[in-house]
């Protein structure tokens, strides 16, 4: 059977990144791919996980379905973000295993390593040291994930493996300024003071943070990549548990913050509140394995800021 007939199973289909892997299988001629809404399957009962991988009998499965959300967001709704991720992957991992479903990917989050482990951060930096406190509920769910990967493949000759992509954006991403990162949220405060005539623009913290950012189309096509040419075997004889995605070029927040504004068109002055945290100083992801393999991003931040915008302006924007 080749690849594009295979039976694959993209949980979290209807998200941002899950969204864009779907439209990159289909634009390559997937015709086999499974989706189910969270009112056909939720993935936090694991009998109903179960049951749906018994019935459809799965080759691949790619693991994007996860609680996501910015500094706020993370920070208030701890217990949601560590319970609801830990049975999400849990259920998903272990049914791929009970039913013998021949590859897996799990997507995870660059926030899994320390607040101050060194830059660029390598994938052996995992667990080297204390997390960030604001994000570590999730950055816990997510490091279990990574290790229910590699132990089912320790012990079980699972091919599954697990993938961290740096801070990602673009078309259905979420825009709520209570609950988004930062890029999108940028997007939406610009717009809305281009639109209502407000100024200044007021950004938590003090800018001098550093991030990268992926377009998620970009990420899409990583995993076809991996889907093609990588196997657990690939990634675990590196004696890592996982492979970095990213840019490998970070930024700083007031350095975004000026070129959303600009894209956007809002001309008026930014502030910065000091008394709100930055979160972690930097978070710039080492691809170094990624590249080896054969794999690099093609969309610039600047292209990829025009084309989020756009996008938000077709669906969201007033």
């Amino acid at each position: 059977m080749i690849l594009k007939e295979k039976k694959i199973y993209i949980a979290g289909h209807t998200g941002m990144v899950g969204s864009a892997i779907k439209r990159r299988l289909e634009a390559e001629g997937f015709n086999n791919l499974i989706f189910r809404t969270l009112s056909g399957l939720d993935l936090i009962r694991q009998h109903e996980v179960e049951q749906f991988f018994n019935s459809e009998k799965l080759d691949i499965v790619i693991v994007a379905a996860a609680k996501v959300g910015g500094i706020w967001a993370n920070n208030i709704y701890r217990a949601e973000f560590i319970y609801d991720n830990l049975m999400i992957e849990a259920n998903l991992i272990h049914s791929a295993y009970k039913y013998g479903v021949e590859k897996l990917i799990f997507l995870g989050s660059s926030c899994i390593y320390p607040r101050l482990a060194p830059q660029p951060l390598k994938e052996e930096y995992l667990l080297s040291d204390y997390l960030e406190k604001t994000n570590e509920p999730y950055a816990i769910a997510k490091i279990a994930g990574i290790k229910l990967c590699e132990n089912y493949y320790l012990q079980y000759g699972s091919n599954f493996y697990s993938v961290m992509p740096t801070n990602l954006y673009g078309p259905y991403d979420n825009f709520d300024l209570k609950t988004s990162h930062v890029l999108p949220a940028l997007i939406r405060k610009f717009h809305e003071a281009k639109i209502n005539n407000s100024s200044p623009v007021e950004l938590w913290g003090t800018g001098k943070p550093l991030r990268e950012f992926l377009y998620v189309d970009d990420l899409a096509d990583a995993i076809l990549f991996l889907l093609q040419k990588v196997n657990a075997d690939d990634v675990y004889k590196q004696s890592i548990t996982h492979l970095n995605i990213g840019t490998g070029k970070d930024i700083s927040i007031s350095r975004l913050a000026e070129l959303i504004s600009q894209t956007v068109g809002f001309n008026g002055e930014i502030v910065y509140d000091k008394s709100k945290p930055d979160g972690t100083p930097r978070k710039l992801l080492d691809v170094t394995r990624m590249t080896a393999l054969g794999w690099k991003y093609k969309t610039l931040l600047i292209d990829g800021i025009k084309k989020t915008y756009e996008w938000f302006l077709g669906n969201n924007g007033r």
